[in-house]
């Protein structure tokens, strides 16, 4: 089995819930796909950094992954590990209040001006990916490209597309939860 057959299949095992649930922007779902479940499984995180950064190799140039806390440092790290040549940094909500101050951490890392990938586990509205695009901006990084683990068909893709940024998903909704009409969106 593929290392991408395998991911999905544990997705579906330990991520993906049918019931009731209000998601980050708001809006009620019937369903919830949380990857955290995934990216902290001691398999799950390897198939992450290997199906992500197969899918990183393909389009616009970057040098390091970059993604919002709490939901993508897990998987910029596998990425970071599998890759082998890509930092990770991870973007809090907000600047810290004590030691460096940072809201991105690992910016050692990486020099200035360089261009970046945006990691998300689950693309719904794409609102925390482009704050995540914003923040790198704010430090003087260039945001080139998100990519996330699932795309919940919603309207992320297009927003993040129509803020001029290249963007591409290893599985969507469809893939995940084929039983789910295909214009079941959140309300």
């Amino acid at each position: 089995m593929s290392s991408r057959d395998a991911l999905l299949a544990l997705i579906r095992e330990v991520a993906y819930e049918r019931r009731r649930v209000v998601l980050k922007s708001g809006r009620v779902s019937e369903f919830y796909i949380d990857c955290r479940n995934v990216a902290l499984h001691p398999l799950g995180v390897r198939y992450c950094g290997e199906v992500l950064s197969a899918l990183l190799a393909e389009g616009p140039e970057f040098v390091a992954v970059a993604g919002p806390s709490i939901g993508a440092d897990p998987l910029v790290a596998a990425i970071a590990f599998a890759s082998g040549r890509w930092p990770a940094l991870m973007v809090r909500p907000e600047a810290k209040e004590h030691g460096t101050g940072r809201r991105v951490e690992g910016l050692r890392n990486v020099p200035a001006g360089s261009a970046v990938a945006v990691v998300e586990d689950v693309l719904t509205t794409g609102g925390s990916a482009l704050k995540t695009v914003a923040a790198l901006r704010e430090v003087g990084l260039v945001p080139v490209r998100v990519v996330a683990l699932v795309d919940r068909q919603e309207g992320g893709r297009e927003a993040i597309a129509a803020a001029g940024l290249a963007v591409s998903v290893a599985f969507t909704r469809a893939e995940i939860a084929p039983e789910l009409p295909a214009d079941e969106p959140a309300s």
